[in-house]
């Protein structure tokens, strides 16, 4: 791992970015107008944050470059 590319194209940090997001938007209580809010916001903030996580995970071990 001795090349180097600038962070925008970093897999891992988009991942980390996108987690961030649904992470404060859960905190924030974004709702879904005219479905049950509570249940339909957490199950998706919940997917979302996890398939975030994964591609983090998983872009960090297939990297083959540093971030510089």
């Amino acid at each position: 791992m001795i090349d180097s590319k600038p962070w925008f194209a970093s897999r891992t940090v988009w991942a980390s970015l996108v987690t961030i997001v649904l992470a404060m938007a859960n905190y924030a209580g974004v709702a879904t107008e005219g479905l049950q809010p509570d249940m339909l916001t957490d199950a998706t903030l919940n997917l979302a944050t996890t398939i975030a996580g994964i591609v983090a995970l998983l872009g960090r071990l297939q990297a083959t470059s540093r971030i510089g």
